[in-house]
């Protein structure tokens, strides 16, 4: 008896033990995409810098739009999104520092194997999206101020359509759950590469369009600006950036493949980029 008390005590030891070690372990704050998330990469990324760097990340997975307003109210340490217009704002209107390329991947519009938009022949997004229009075709929005959202807003715009009625949808959601609901609803959308190629096998969905220019989609990494946020994580935020911009950390990157295909390329320097 007196020996199994004697082993729960030392078992609650260990335990307490650990768990003063995890609240000790500094932690880093990081708001970033759906698509980083869902994609994968993180989940193989994160615990390499962290066992390198003795810290924990926590991730936030939200749209480009909120993970900037969470670094815009000092609630998270950086931020990894994929809008350039909106990061250069948030950068010039002094709440973060410090940004860099990340990598890079493009968006893809998919949609029914079917194609009953006729898409798949289209020479330009904006065609794609006029035609997707005129069939009124069902259409699923992300809807939710990603880095998504914002480009598929440029790309109608571009194309002189402002979308609404029944056949165009707003989700509300991140890429996951509308990649589901479009695959469900015979529906086009649009997404990033990078999760469409984490996400192709459960789905019965197909790239129609790719290609075009105005589709290139390049991720960055920012960093919230200590003097606005004094109590941020701002050495932590700096490593993370340091070590995922370095060769090691875009190594990484390249070499992360589903089904032998990459899903990003890296973009911290040229040389990377070429050697990958």
């Amino acid at each position: 008896m007196k020996s199994t008390i004697r082993r729960i005590i030392v078992l609650l030891g260990i335990l307490l033990l650990s768990n003063l070690a995890l609240a000790d372990t500094p932690v880093i704050r990081l708001a970033t995409t759906t698509s980083t998330e869902n994609s994968g990469l993180l989940a193989v990324l994160l615990p390499q810098f962290e066992q390198s760097a003795g810290v924990k990340v926590h991730v936030i997975a939200v749209g480009t739009g909120k993970a900037l307003r969470m670094g815009q109210d000092g609630d998270v340490d950086l931020v990894l999104v994929h809008a350039p217009a909106a990061e250069k704002a948030f950068v010039d209107a002094g709440y973060g520092v410090d940004r860099r390329d990340v990598m890079y991947n493009d968006f893809v519009l998919l949609g029914p194997a079917a194609d009953p938009a006729a898409i798949a022949q289209s020479g330009d997004a904006g065609i794609a999206l006029t035609q997707i229009a005129a069939k009124q075709a069902l259409f699923i929005s992300r809807g939710d101020d990603s880095g998504t959202h914002k480009k598929e807003l440029q790309l109608w715009q571009s194309a002189g359509i402002a979308p609404a009625g029944d056949w165009y949808r707003e989700a509300g959601q991140g890429m996951g759950k509308v990649l589901q609901m479009a695959g469900e609803l015979d529906a086009y959308t649009l997404a990033d590469r990078g999760t469409w190629l984490a996400y192709r096998d459960k789905s019965p969905l197909k790239v129609l369009f790719a290609g075009d220019p105005r589709m290139f989609n390049p991720y960055g990494i920012i960093a919230v600006n200590p003097q606005r946020y004094p109590d941020i994580n701002y050495q932590g935020a700096s490593k993370l950036i340091e070590w995922i911009t370095s060769e090691p950390g875009q190594r990484m990157i390249g070499e992360f493949t589903i089904s032998g295909t990459r899903l990003f390329t890296p973009s911290a320097n040229t040389s990377q980029v070429a050697r990958h």
